[in-house]
């Protein structure tokens, strides 16, 4: 007799998961709501930051990764808590700024194929120049938003200097 076990921790796909560029919490949600008011706005239920994003699965940053939020022309319109570590730049100062142009990203495509496609792109091994203009390497992950607002999240880390010797 053959038993088929779920996977622990699994949640059926079409349960939303969403992350925080904030605080980094991942939720799933359970019971079609998201965040502390009553209002159709989604945000997040630990922090009450006011953009949480849809992934298709889940994700797990590391713990200094730096999110940033963008409308559909890669605009930003907010930046999470590790932001401002990585790269120098307060909230005030990337604000409506397009996030390849502001950060110089050493390949600012990607953003064009999630943008145009709607695909995610994980694990790239770029540059992107602090306020104080020094280049500094990352990896990136970009996820599209999937609501009717488009835009792009944008997933910063920092890379060690081995990382980026094995990398480049």
């Amino acid at each position: 007799m053959s038993r088929n076990y779920a996977r622990a921790g699994a949640y059926h796909t079409t349960v939303p998961v969403y992350i925080c560029p904030n605080c980094k919490n991942r939720s799933v949600d359970v019971d079609g709501f998201e965040g502390f008011s009553g209002s159709d706005a989604l945000q997040c239920r630990r922090c009450g930051f006011g953009f949480i994003f849809q992934l298709l699965e889940d994700y797990y940053p590391a713990p200094s990764t730096g999110f940033i939020v963008c409308d559909r022309d890669a605009r930003v319109l907010a930046a999470g808590r590790g932001v401002f570590e990585l790269t120098g730049f307060q909230e005030g100062d990337l604000m409506g700024r397009d996030v390849a142009e502001v950060l110089t990203l050493s390949d600012p495509e990607p953003i064009a194929v999630v943008r145009e496609w709607g695909v995610r792109k994980l694990g790239l091994a770029l540059e992107l120049s602090t306020r104080a203009a020094i280049r500094k390497p990352v990896t990136v992950d970009f996820f599209p938003a999937y609501d009717d607002d488009g835009g792009l999240l944008v997933a910063l880390t920092p890379r060690t200097t081995s990382e980026t010797l094995e990398t480049g």
